[in-house]
Parts: C-alpha cells; structure tokens; sequence
C-alpha cells in the first residue's frame, strides 16, 4: 500500500498492485484497474518510488540485478 495525500489535505492508501497508469495532467491522478481515479499532491516519481518501495518489501528486497530492475521497471509502467 502506498500512503499518499488527496488536494483536500487527507491520506490516502493506494494498492500499489492495483496501479494501472499515473499521469501529471497537472496534478498526479492515478488510475487503478478498478476504474477508480484519485488525484494526489505527490509528484508522479514519488508515487513511483513508494509504489517500488511497496512492492521490494513483499519480496524481501532487490538484489540489484539486470532482470530483477527490469522486472520492477515493467510492473509500474
């Protein structure tokens, strides 16, 4: 999950497995595979960041590897 904040100043968690496209149109709106749309005050790479972070820690981490960050590049694209 990933804890971001609304324009009107409250939290707001996302599923970070959920994510289906972030745009800066200009806010970030981010849209899930539900439909759902939520516009955040996070910049598009913040919300990357905590949507890789999110996704590391349920496999323990990243060994660094080639395969390993395209394989984590591929899933929040």
């Amino acid at each position: 999950m990933i804890r971001l904040t609304g324009l009107n100043g409250r939290d707001v968690v996302v599923n970070a497995m959920l994510v289906e496209r972030i745009e800066a149109v200009p806010d970030t709106v981010i849209t899930l595979t539900t439909g759902n749309t939520y516009v955040v005050r996070e910049s598009v790479d913040e919300v990357i960041e905590g949507a890789v972070d999110y996704l590391r820690s349920l496999r323990g981490g990243d060994d660094g590897t080639p395969a390993t960050l395209a394989q984590w590049g591929r899933i929040v694209s």
